[in-house]
């Protein structure tokens, strides 16, 4: 296995389609979670690709066992242990009604494993590629000293460490503000991703940057991502995305990323009618580390995490069920959404 990701995969309880919870009685139940969609992006992009957690022993485990196994993602490094299945649920906006995220995830097997319940040693082995989030540090202490633990080691063993800083704000509890843990966590990272918030909140890094009007402030994000980058002096590169939030139905979006020698941005999308915008970081991150794998310019790793994640916007559930071919048409300029026959 060369990739591989680390985190929390939950149960997603969905009220059908734009319904408010529990407006008929009935939930829709997938699987999702910020690094699980990265590893089955990968996987989907024909890419080694594996997943590890602790997940509990229990048909629930299991069953989220075998849905990321449909994927080709492997899970041999899986940990089954105490605890629960964490939840979150999700009820669909649209127009000026915003989407809701409720997380149950307190006393899940991931919260509540510690450090030395992986062998990170084992874990990695012939891993070249490791990718967190800043999600897993935000669940509980001991996740917190885990997810410390598995960036350390990573960096000891030469692996390149890509994390998407992934600010929570409904999940730093247990009494570290992010910026305490993210700070450190970062110290280990190769490539960051983030958006203007995840800088702001999590590392505690401003520019004076104002999303509106459709337009990316060029000098701003640069500024911001030149910070970024003086602050820690080990990360190669740092992406920053854009979403120009007008309604839940109707975005802008486009990145940049800073790679030390220089600042490229991305062709700007405009999403309307958005089926379902969870997970839309996540692609977006999974086509970033395939990009910068694949490609021979920055560029065009920057404009396939783009339009990896545009068309996420458009596929119900947290996992982005495209192609490397699907992606690559985007980039080529077809997206008129012509039936293909």
């Amino acid at each position: 296995m060369k990739y591989l990701t680390f985190g929390e995969i939950m149960l997603r309880l969905k009220a059908p389609g734009y319904e408010r919870f529990f407006q008929s009685p009935m939930l829709e139940a997938t699987f999702g979670g910020g690094e699980a969609n990265v590893a089955v992006s990968l996987a989907n992009y024909g890419m080694d690709a594996g997943f590890i957690t602790v997940l509990p022993r229990n048909p629930l485990g299991d069953a989220c066992m075998g849905e990321l196994r449909r994927f080709n993602v492997d899970v041999s490094r899986v940990q089954r242990g105490k605890g629960r299945m964490g939840i979150y649920f999700l009820e669909g906006g649209a127009n000026q009604l915003p989407s809701k995220v409720v997380y149950d995830r307190e006393g899940s097997a991931v919260a509540i494993a510690k450090s030395g319940d992986i062998d990170w040693e084992a874990a990695f082995d012939g891993v070249e590629w490791f990718h967190i989030t800043g999600i897993t540090p935000a669940i509980s202490e001991s996740a917190m000293e885990l997810s410390l633990e598995s960036v350390r080691i990573a960096k000891q063993k030469g692996i390149t460490v890509s994390c998407d800083l992934n600010f929570r704000k409904n999940l730093w509890k247990y009494g570290k503000k992010a910026p305490e843990v993210m700070c450190e966590l970062t110290k280990y990272v190769d490539v960051a991703i983030a958006n203007e918030e995840d800088c702001q909140k999590s590392l505690g890094i401003e520019v004076d940057i104002k999303v509106e009007d459709g337009k990316l402030d060029r000098a701003k994000y640069k500024a911001l991502s030149n910070a970024v980058l003086a602050a820690y002096p080990n990360m190669k590169m740092i992406a920053i995305t854009l979403r120009e939030s007008q309604s839940a139905d109707s975005n802008g979006w486009a990145a940049c990323l800073n790679d030390r020698t220089d600042f490229y941005v991305s062709r700007r999308y405009a999403i309307n009618d958005i089926v379902d915008r969870v997970g839309g970081g996540d692609s977006f991150a999974g086509g970033l580390i395939y990009g910068l794998n694949t490609y021979d310019s920055h560029q065009q790793a920057l404009e396939f995490a783009v339009a990896a994640s545009c068309l996420k916007h458009s596929i119900i559930g947290d996992f982005n069920r495209i192609g490397v071919e699907d992606v690559e048409k985007l980039m080529g300029g077809d997206g008129t959404g012509r039936v293909q026959r």
